[in-house]
């Protein structure tokens, strides 16, 4: 673009204004519009509940425009499966072309706009059941533009619910003073939905899970099933997968209180057998060597010490300063 705007872009910005008022973002350097961006909605009247899809259109103005064909993206997609995107893509690619020395941004939106118009209806599957939506099948639209089966959201938010108020009667006092209130997200993005959970569960559940034919293990199923088999054996013998052939203690162990009191019983009792005894008794001529006997020598308050692995300082006395356990 010239350092003097087109009377041609000018048109197309007030128009694009007047048209789009605030659902259209467009960014200027020195007072040179370089990007448009706007979402694009199917054509349904003033009715944005039955608007099932849309798509964000990013254009970038180069220098020349428009006599130079501008840069397109197409972003955020929502209910649009990839064949009708590459679709759209091919046809702006077509329009680009067939525009060039004239202003193309509104030209796309309406091309746009016409797509998404004619399949103003989510594709795809439902990401907790896996189940496509059917005819008779009862779906929501969050804020986020994510489609669900009401029925299946319902249990998603539930159980997500359920979930939350475990993990928050686990924290000390201190920590659900400050934990933020529970708040539905969504299974997709996690941005914040708001959705009535009793009127969700009042819909069916999906009509495929409730016509699909029962579950059968086919043979493809269980040729399947040896190759899983087969390969987790390997990776045992590998030591690819934990816990597996471990004797030793488990990575991670929670213990109770009750753990904790037949622990402090069974360090309180002579357990030590008189084998080890004997075998670490005698050293150096018949002297008693106390650090290689099995049992944890006592603290003076007459308590076992701590064998565990961390110990604490070992700090060397020093003139004038008591060493630890000596006498006041």
């Amino acid at each position: 673009m010239s350092e003097t705007l087109d009377e041609r872009i000018t048109d197309e910005l007030e128009a694009l204004e007047a048209i789009l008022l605030n659902d259209v973002v467009i960014k200027a350097v020195d007072n040179m519009p370089i990007f448009i961006e706007t979402v694009v909605h199917p054509s349904t009247g003033d009715d944005a509940e039955q608007q099932y899809v849309c798509v964000t259109l990013g254009v970038t103005l180069p220098p020349g425009y428009p006599d130079v064909r501008p840069d397109v993206v197409l972003r955020n997609p929502r209910g649009l499966d990839d064949c009708l995107i590459t679709s759209i893509k091919e046809q702006i690619r077509d329009k680009l072309d067939e525009c060039i020395g004239q202003p193309v941004v509104f030209e796309l939106i309406e091309l746009i706009r016409e797509n998404l118009t004619e399949s103003n209806l989510p594709s795809g599957q439902c990401v907790i059941c896996l189940y496509g939506f059917a005819a008779g099948d009862i779906f929501i639209k969050t804020q986020c533009y994510h489609y669900f089966h009401s029925h299946c959201l319902a249990s998603h938010l539930i159980a997500g619910e359920k979930y939350y108020k475990e993990e928050f009667e686990k924290l000390p006092n201190w920590q659900q003073m400050q934990a933020p209130p529970y708040q539905q997200t969504c299974p997709v993005c996690r941005s914040q939905v708001t959705c009535d959970v009793e009127t969700l569960k009042l819909a069916p559940p999906p009509m495929e899970s409730i016509t699909a034919p029962p579950f059968c293990l086919t043979a493809e199923l269980k040729a399947l099933q040896l190759k899983m088999a087969s390969l987790l054996a390997h990776q045992v013998a590998k030591g690819g997968v934990v816990g597996a052939g471990d004797d030793g203690p488990p990575p991670l162990t929670i213990t109770t209180a009750a753990d904790n009191e037949d622990n402090e019983a069974t360090n309180a009792s002579p357990s030590a057998p008189p084998e080890a005894a004997k075998a670490g008794a005698v050293n150096n001529g018949g002297a008693v060597n106390a650090n290689t006997s099995n049992e944890a020598p006592s603290s003076p308050g007459g308590r076992q010490a701590y064998r565990g692995p961390y110990r604490g300082f070992n700090r060397r006395g020093k003139p004038g300063r008591r060493g630890r356990g000596a006498q006041r």
